[in-house]
């Protein structure tokens, strides 16, 4: 099971050449995990910041064509493991069929004092869900 976020590529995101800047790429992935725990966990940011964090831990990332001013990109984020703490994802951006980057990275659910912590039962349950595509 999937969960898909569109972005609109805006002047923000883009260097002088009107492409754009390949770090706003993972700010756009954020904004997509972000919008996953809102929407999907019920959990939003605002609340999982109250007491635990769920930094990145490691992210690869192939771009594969650009992407400009303009430009509607559809970026689908899957879970491809849940750990105790842990969550490996994956995300493909497409602007029509043209893939446009591929990505992987592991999130870590850390509590108040910055140390992995186990996912709470609720929010595990969903990721379960959502990985064997129940949801």
């Amino acid at each position: 099971m999937t969960y898909t976020h569109h972005q609109k590529i805006k002047f923000k995101h883009c260097d002088p050449a009107g492409i754009v800047f390949y770090p706003r790429y993972f700010e756009m992935m954020n904004d997509t995990v972000e919008a996953f725990f809102e929407n999907v966990l019920h959990y939003p940011f605002a609340d999982v910041m109250r007491g635990n964090g769920v930094p990145t831990a490691q992210i690869e990332a192939r771009f594969s064509a650009p992407s400009r001013l303009g430009d509607d990109l559809e970026i689908t984020l899957g879970i491809k493991r849940l750990g105790r703490s842990s969550l490996d994802l994956s995300y493909d951006a497409h602007c029509g069929p043209e893939l446009r980057f591929g990505a992987t990275s592991t999130l870590v659910f850390v509590g108040d004092l910055g140390r992995p912590t186990h996912w709470d039962a609720r929010v595990r349950g969903i990721l379960q869900q959502h990985l064997e595509g129940e949801t």
